[in-house]
């Protein structure tokens, strides 16, 4: 398999350095958040993942990103089969009754991060088929029960923070496609009139209990107010130039829970300080910019409806994951990108990278 050398040259190396950058900064503050846990053994899975990562980059350039989106009826239908073996064979339940795993001898992954990346692909297919009839009722009733299937499943897990991310980059992907803002105003409303009824009929406690101490976390301050206390204290700790590295309070002596996955942003606010807040914030922010220019250049519609679906999954886990931390939503369990600990979300957000960096190397517009 041969790439043409010409289309090497078109590589976005500097969305690459970009990334690495943040990874970089990732490794360093795992192995702080795990130092007492045996770190090595942390640090050492994060650069395989990385580096899996980085091949995983190389092997989806090969591919012309119109090739994969052929694919994408078996993608999908993979995509939402792994979804099903997870209720079927799931293992590890976690604290709040979520089962989102899938063990296979020593090894074990989280289906959804790679069902997110499937659905994406899909999803922009999708819309490219029927970019002309966006509007019409036919073609929305489709899209949502496109996307509603594997939200469906991941909320049956349950898992509440993925299944918004499912909603957030099918919103973003419909509205660069063309949905217009009386659509945009019908759903909020819509939603807006259902809180209600999804508070009786559809949240399950573990939900009411998130949003009740997201609200109120000082009710329960030694049980479900916990993580959000620790984590806000974690956070103020740091100040302007942090407490520096193996030194915060809150992380090194075991205050602030899930520190390497979750509330990885707390131990990096706490350790290093707003300065390193800000350090992080911008490499994130150049990378997101980078992402919608690449959306904006694509040579068609496919492409920019990839790169935007890419564009929005990683900005809800940016903000979801730094919001819960500090208080501004609740506490969903979600990862942050490149940083936290975790090596199926690490391998699919590679992934990710991957298409928007495949759609921006063959991005010149067909010349007639």
């Amino acid at each position: 398999m041969k790439i043409d050398k010409k289309l090497v040259k078109k590589i976005n190396f500097s969305l690459i350095v970009v990334v690495l950058l943040i990874c970089a900064i990732g490794i360093v503050i795992v192995s702080s958040a795990t130092y007492g846990l045996g770190y090595e053994k942390f640090m050492k899975t994060q650069i395989v993942s990385i580096i899996l990562g980085i091949i995983a980059i190389v092997i989806i350039l090969f591919i012309d990103y119109h090739t994969i989106a052929k694919m994408y009826i078996p993608i999908y239908v993979i995509s939402n089969l792994l979804l099903v073996a997870v209720l079927i064979f799931g293992s590890g339940a976690e604290s709040w009754g979520a089962n989102r795993w899938i063990r296979i001898g020593g090894f074990q992954f989280q289906p959804s991060d790679f069902a997110k990346i499937g659905v994406i692909i899909a999803m922009a297919k999708f819309l490219d088929d029927n970019k002309d009839s966006i509007d019409k009722l036919s073609t929305l009733l489709k899209i949502g029960a496109f996307a509603g299937l594997p939200m469906l499943l991941i909320a049956k897990q349950p898992d509440l923070g993925t299944t918004m991310a499912f909603a957030f980059f099918t919103f973003g992907m419909t509205f660069i496609a063309g949905l217009k803002y009386k659509h945009i105003l019908v759903t909020a409303i819509i939603g807006v009139l259902s809180i209600p009824i999804a508070w009786i009929g559809f949240l399950q406690d573990y939900h009411k209990n998130r949003i009740i101490t997201f609200l109120y976390p000082e009710l329960d301050p030694m049980g479900k107010g916990y993580h959000a206390i620790q984590s806000k204290m974690a956070v103020g700790n740091g100040m302007i130039f942090g407490r520096g590295l193996f030194k915060g309070t809150q992380s090194q002596f075991g205050f602030l829970p899930e520190k390497q996955t979750d509330f990885i942003f707390s131990v990096l606010a706490e350790e290093l300080g707003f300065i390193g807040v800000v350090v992080l914030l911008t490499l994130y922010a150049i990378m997101l910019f980078k992402c919608i220019n690449i959306a904006r250049d694509a040579k068609d519609d496919l492409g920019s409806y990839i790169t935007t679906g890419v564009t929005f999954m990683l900005a809800f886990h940016i903000f979801a994951n730094i919001g819960m931390t500090i208080g501004l939503m609740p506490v969903t369990g979600k990862p942050l990108p490149f940083v936290s600990y975790g090596g199926t979300f690490m391998l699919s957000n590679m992934m990710a990278i991957g298409l928007v960096l495949n759609v921006n190397m063959r991005r010149d517009k067909i010349n007639f």
